[in-house]
């Protein structure tokens, strides 16, 4: 029964985490003046590419979204969607793209680090490939846009999937059932992500001279 739990939170985690990732790199595409190909195809990098980097590391191959149709039916969907509607995704205002995009990164973030501990990773891997499913896709779609990833230089972003990692294997640790910790653990990357915009929150970084 636990078994059944974790994968259904891992599903419901990974087709939201889908949905809202399709949404933000379609909505990149227009922004950098794409055709409807190019939008779609930014759509499913970022919506699956750092899941399917997970899914190689831990040997889960061919990757999970590309065996189960609903993930690339998702991503489609999701770009399709601003495609058409895109001039009211384009009222939609800043700080509300930030918060779902935060809760995207939550999503994945935790669903990422729920496979790895299903497939007996230790759990210090298990953060790190939560981390990589979190940002691996706004990576792949910035390097097809030629800029350096985001997560590389702006504020608290893969920081925030980190944190979000952590507090959700510590629950686990702690015995919590496994939908609690999920919460918990997403909770806690969508509140530093926001939080850090919010407050301009930034890591250090090397003076120049």
């Amino acid at each position: 029964m636990a078994n059944n739990n974790s994968n259904r939170v891992l599903f419901a985690a990974d087709m939201a985490g889908t949905l809202v990732f399709a949404m933000e790199g379609a909505n990149t595409g227009i922004n950098n003046n794409l055709d409807l190909l190019g939008l779609i195809v930014l759509a499913f990098a970022t919506a699956l590419g750092g899941g399917i980097v997970r899914d190689v590391l831990i040997g889960d191959v061919p990757p999970a979204s590309l065996r189960d149709w609903r993930y690339a039916g998702t991503a489609f969907a999701g770009g399709a969607l601003v495609f058409f509607l895109h001039q009211m995704v384009n009222t939609i205002p800043p700080n509300v793209t930030m918060v779902l995009d935060a809760a995207g990164l939550a999503f994945f973030a935790i669903a990422g680090t729920e496979k790895a501990l299903l497939h007996k990773m230790h759990p210090f891997i298990a953060v790190l490939l939560g981390t990589i499913t979190g940002v691996g896709g706004g990576t792949i779609r910035d390097l097809f846009l030629a800029r350096v990833p985001r997560v590389l230089e702006a504020d608290v972003y893969a920081t925030a999937a980190l944190g979000g990692s952590v507090a959700m294997i510590l629950c686990l640790k702690s015995r919590l059932r496994p939908a609690w910790a999920a919460l918990v653990g997403g909770t806690v990357c969508f509140l530093l992500r926001v939080i850090s915009v919010w407050e301009h929150w930034n890591l250090p970084k090397v003076r120049g001279q």
